[in-house]
């Protein structure tokens, strides 16, 4: 039995932004949001709504910048603190003053920024290879190996990258989902295909903005990047309960990402899926719906 999904919906915020989300569920029972990140767009979360829409109310946007949502052409319109302030409007639209935050790649990044920053909104985050933003940094300044895997970073922040992505019918978009691990994508099928070449015709203009606008990349011949970030790290302390999802076969976020964690949350579980990529929600739905439901309640 899963949950009826629909898509459709609008919302339009007070900071005049307009997002594309889709639901499951009854609205008045508890809210997950669940959070994408790049390139991917609100049905990466298909399984989880299919399933968490039984009993929540579980909601998936598309991100600003991505799919139906609105697209800003300017950089500075994909500033970590303008996602976050969407997210928290769209909470409020909703009719809710709390939720639960489910979320991956650059939906993790801002679910973080969110829970550090607006404790109240977030009643539990449980993030899916998605870094603490202070550990990340730490990283992109001082560690090789992660410098290395996120140079793609700096490739996506170059002038020109979304066209470049877009050539040969999105050959590049689909090596993203096809050569970030070392397990087979079967996921990837032609009807998962279709779903994103439409998604991605709307533009990747936004997508590639959240790289350009963030101060979180390797450093450069040219561009500090994170080595030129002095970071207080107490200002990164999360008092809401985390829980991760992690799988080890990222090879864009490394496992050393969680080294440290528990410095800076006070209530932390983490889940080491060691034969899954970057990908995970795509891979294994069912058991990352066991470990969400899990986590909800511990």
């Amino acid at each position: 039995m899963s949950a009826a999904v629909q898509s459709g919906h609008y919302a339009l915020l007070p900071n005049g932004t307009r997002l594309h989300y889709a639901s499951a569920g009854q609205q008045g029972r508890p809210l997950l949001l669940f959070l994408h990140g790049f390139p991917e767009c609100w049905f990466a979360w298909q399984a989880q709504l299919e399933e968490f829409g039984l009993d929540y109310f579980a909601v998936a946007p598309d991100l600003r910048g991505f799919n139906l949502s609105d697209m800003p052409s300017e950089v500075a319109a994909y500033k970590p603190k303008l996602i976050a302030q969407d997210l928290q409007q769209l909470v409020a639209f909703l009719g809710y003053k709390q939720c639960v935050l489910v979320a991956h790649d650059w939906g993790g990044a801002i679910a973080w920024n969110i829970a550090m920053s607006q404790p109240k909104l977030v009643q539990r985050l449980i993030v899916i290879n998605a870094v603490h933003p202070f550990l990340f940094a730490e990283a992109l300044a001082h560690n090789p190996a992660q410098q290395a895997a996120s140079e793609y970073m700096n490739w996506l922040r170059a002038p020109g990258s979304e066209l470049a992505l877009a050539k040969e019918d999105f050959r590049v978009m689909e090596q993203l989902f096809l050569g970030m691990g070392r397990s087979q994508a079967n996921w990837f099928d032609e009807a998962t295909r279709k779903r994103y070449h439409a998604c991605w015709a709307h533009g990747l203009i936004g997508g590639v903005n959240y790289y350009r606008a963030s101060p979180l990349h390797p450093p450069t011949a040219t561009e500090t990047g994170a080595a030129g970030l002095d970071l207080d790290p107490s200002s990164f302390c999360c008092h809401v309960p985390v829980r991760v999802i992690w799988g080890e076969q990222d090879q864009a976020l490394l496992p050393i990402l969680l080294e440290g964690l528990d410095a800076f949350v006070d209530d932390l579980q983490i889940e080491r899926l060691p034969d899954a990529t970057h990908w995970v929600v795509h891979e294994q739905p069912q058991r990352v719906n066991q470990l969400i439901r899990r986590f909800l309640v511990e």
